[in-house]
């Protein structure tokens, strides 16, 4: 069962566990996923706070 994250700092932090990274755009809003080893992660948010958040990371970025 995914879990939702509220806050962006805590979101940073789960990022560097992160396996993979998917993204599903809807218009303006975005949700970005974390898959980790042991659970998977939501944070919606606006489609640029969501590049910005995955500018630069170094894991593979899944569009959807």
């Amino acid at each position: 069962m995914p879990k939702e994250v509220k806050g962006k700092d805590e979101f940073i932090k789960l990022l560097e566990g992160a396996t993979e990274i998917r993204v599903a755009r809807h218009g303006d809003q975005a949700k970005v996923k974390l898959r980790t080893r042991d659970a998977l992660y939501t944070l919606r948010t606006t489609s640029e706070e969501a590049d910005a958040l995955i500018k630069g990371v170094k894991k593979p970025v899944v569009e959807f």
